[in-house]
């Protein structure tokens, strides 16, 4: 069946596929640990059930915009081919269509609902990430860094709708989920340097031959990460509990990056992948299990 003939018929399946729902439920989860950490006293349900939804809209929205202006990149690489627009489902009109609609009303909503500095977060990672992230990619080595931005503010935004002021421990978990991204996306790019590099991404991995500079970038900001996640104690967020849990977490991490540096194999870098997976939740979780002890 042709693609033209496929464009006329969008299903809800693909309309939800262009929302990178993965990527979307743990921007959701991030913005809830950040409400949570942000109340000072009884958590307010019904708000954070609005910014929670807001924040919902407006990174399906970004994540919509990215492929519609990704789409013919998405089509040079095995793991992106099948996505809606460049399979042919669904057409790029209807995707900007799609992607503008929840988008802005994401950040309006944000804005009644909530409050106007959480819309604004949301707005500033929205524009950060389509404007500058997505097309970065195409030209620098840089947009992982750039990209690395927009992710870590969702944490923010939930604290910001419980408390309407953004406090150094909004600041130290955006601290975490930043540093946390680069180790783990240098993986995954190590991982599909050849599928990336065919797309015209030249992302560190990709323009990096040996690996060395990939390394040392991943065990530099694997260093960084491991005092920053400790920021929630030494700000009084959290106890010993968290102090020895996010220590580990960081240690761990760390050596698996510098593993990473003396092997320079897919199965290291694969490693690497697996278990910054895992960090994230993991940190947050043994966050929350301090906090409630």
């Amino acid at each position: 069946m042709s693609p033209q003939l496929v464009v006329g018929r969008p299903r809800l399946a693909d309309f939800v596929e262009l929302t990178k729902p993965r990527i979307t439920l743990m921007v959701v989860l991030t913005a809830g640990i950040g409400a949570l950490l942000g109340t000072a006293g009884e958590l307010p349900p019904l708000l954070v059930l609005h910014a929670l939804l807001g924040t919902a809209m407006v990174s399906a929205g970004a994540s919509a915009l990215n492929q519609v202006l990704e789409r013919d990149t998405d089509a040079r690489m095995r793991r992106t081919a099948d996505r809606p627009i460049p399979a042919g489902r669904l057409s790029a009109g209807t995707g900007w269509a799609f992607s503008l609609v929840i988008s802005t009303l994401g950040v309006v909503y944000l804005g009644l609902a909530v409050n106007w500095l959480c819309a604004a977060l949301g707005l500033a990672a929205l524009l950060s990430y389509v404007l500058l992230y997505t097309p970065l990619k195409r030209s620098s080595s840089l947009s992982t860094l750039v990209g690395a931005v927009p992710g870590a503010v969702p944490p923010m935004m939930g604290w910001a709708a419980v408390s309407g002021r953004l406090d150094p421990g909004a600041w130290a978990l955006f601290g975490i989920l930043f540093f946390w991204q680069l180790p783990h996306f240098f993986a995954i790019a190590w991982l599909l340097r050849d599928e990336y590099g065919e797309a015209g991404f030249p992302m560190v991995p990709v323009v990096d031959t040996d690996g060395g500079r990939t390394a040392r970038q991943m065990i530099f900001y694997s260093l960084l990460l491991l005092p920053v996640s400790l920021l929630p104690t030494w700000l009084g967020l959290a106890g010993p509990v968290y102090l020895v849990g996010a220590t580990a977490l960081g240690l761990v991490l760390l050596a698996l990056t510098i593993d990473f540096g003396r092997r320079r194999t897919r199965p290291a870098a694969r490693r690497v992948m697996r278990f910054s997976i895992l960090y994230l939740p993991a940190v947050l979780a043994v966050l929350l299990l301090d906090r409630a002890i």
